[in-house]
This record gives structure tokens, C-alpha cells and sequence, in this order.
């Protein structure tokens, strides 16, 4: 082998002083780019869609045992509100009582129909409503009978059903501010059960029949207060 000269000898030290560092260089750049952080963070936080579809999942909590019950109990106190209520026209009620009960039947009656349908579409037994009130749940399975707050007895419906005129609309008017106490009270059990109330259309229906039941109790009371005063009823 040929010796070589210091000029070949500079020139090989510098060529492998390049290679070293372009070498070192390299496994530099790696380590870096392994210990920069990745877009494929999303593995671990998701994407921004994946985000939105978790977003979107958590407000759709499922429904649960006390959701049944309260849309299944309301269906029937619902129903005797519109039997009081039908009685208006039929027992010289006045014209304000009369307004106000075509305003209930009208409300209520839809309300049955929005809780029959999300019971059916849950595959869940649904009652249904026979002209007097009573209910019976479908498929033939027999009288639903649930103890609910509010409900009159059948000493008071009889009671306000032999009641004439001005009679009439004193107990009509009292026997209602108690029906929707009771009403309010079943939407304040359905809230204050751990999990239940948290289905999106028992939620909205639950906290509307809230606002328009304690509404419509303050404007009876008012209309309660008022009829008294005409009577002088201490």
C-alpha cells in the first residue's frame, strides 16, 4: 500500500470528521423528533371530532326507572285534571273558570299524548285514557292505579261534580291550586332522584309542566282570593 502524504492524511481526517457529524446529526434529529410532541397526540385526547361526538354523548344520558314512573304516573293525574276540568261548561262556572279549564284540558291533553309517545318508543307499557279519567295500561295488563300527590278522592270529584255555579268555581279553583301543588311535587321527586331527569325530553317536559303548574297556581290563587272577597267568605 502506497503511504500517505500529511496532505492525504488532513484530507481523511476531515472527510471522517464529516461523517461523524453528519451521523451524529442524524441520531440528534431523531431523538429530537421522538421526544417532540406528535399531532398523533390525538390518540390520547382525540381528534376535534371525536371531541364533539363525547361532547354530544354526555348530554344523552339514558333514561332510567324513576323517568318511567314519573311520565307513567303524570299520564293519569294529567287525566283527572281534564275530567275537573271538563265539568266546567256542564256546572254554571264562571267565565274566567271556564277559560282557565279549556286552557288546561288543552294543555294537558297534548302533554298525555307527548308522554304516551315517549313511553311507546321506549317500548314501555303505556296507559291509556278513558273518557272518565280512569286509566288502563295497554295490552290488556289491567287498571293502573298509582298513589300521586294531589289527586282528589272520590269524596272530593263528587263533591265538585254535584257543586253548581259559584260553589262550583270555589271548589273547582281549590281542588285545582291542590292538583298542581301535586303535580310540582312529583317533578321536585323525579329531580331529587339520584341519575333520573336527565333524559333530554323528560327534562324539558318535567321542567315545563314545573313553570306552568306553579304559574297557573298563582293566577288561581288570585282568582280564589277574588271570588271569596265577592262572597265575603272570611
Amino acid at each position: 500500500m502506497i503511504g500517505m502524504t500529511p496532505i492525504h492524511s488532513r484530507v481523511l481526517a476531515v472527510v471522517l470528521l464529516a461523517a461523524f457529524a453528519a451521523t451524529g446529526c442524524g441520531r440528534a434529529a431523531q431523538s429530537a423528533a421522538r421526544a417532540a410532541p406528535q399531532p398523533a397526540a390525538a390518540s390520547q385526547y382525540g381528534d376535534a371530532a371525536a371531541i364533539a361526538r363525547a361532547r354530544a354523548d354526555s348530554l344523552r344520558h339514558p333514561y332510567t326507572a324513576a323517568d318511567v314512573h314519573f311520565m307513567t304516573a303524570m299520564i293519569g293525574h294529567h287525566a283527572q285534571a281534564i275530567v275537573m276540568a271538563g265539568l266546567a261548561p256542564t256546572h254554571g262556572a264562571s267565565a274566567s273558570v271556564r277559560t282557565l279549564a279549556e286552557r288546561i284540558i288543552n294543555a294537558q291533553r297534548d302533554e298525555i299524548t307527548t308522554m304516551q309517545h315517549w313511553l311507546r318508543d321506549r317500548q314501555q307499557p303505556v296507559p291509556e285514557v278513558s273518557a272518565t279519567g280512569a286509566t288502563t295500561m295497554a295490552h290488556g295488563s289491567g287498571h293502573h292505579d298509582m298513589a300521586m300527590p294531589g289527586m282528589l278522592t272520590d269524596a272530593q270529584m263528587k263533591e265538585l261534580d254535584q257543586a253548581r255555579g259559584t260553589e262550583f268555581d270555589r271548589l273547582f279553583l281549590t281542588y285545582m291550586i291542590q292538583h298542581h301543588r301535586g303535580a310540582v311535587a312529583m317533578v321536585s321527586e323525579l329531580f331529587g332522584t339520584f341519575g333520573a331527569g336527565q333524559d333530554e325530553t323528560v327534562f324539558k317536559f318535567a321542567s315545563d309542566v314545573n313553570v306552568d303548574q306553579i304559574t297557573e297556581i298563582a293566577r288561581m290563587e288570585q282568582m280564589l282570593v277574588a271570588l271569596l272577597f265577592e262572597r265575603g267568605t272570611p
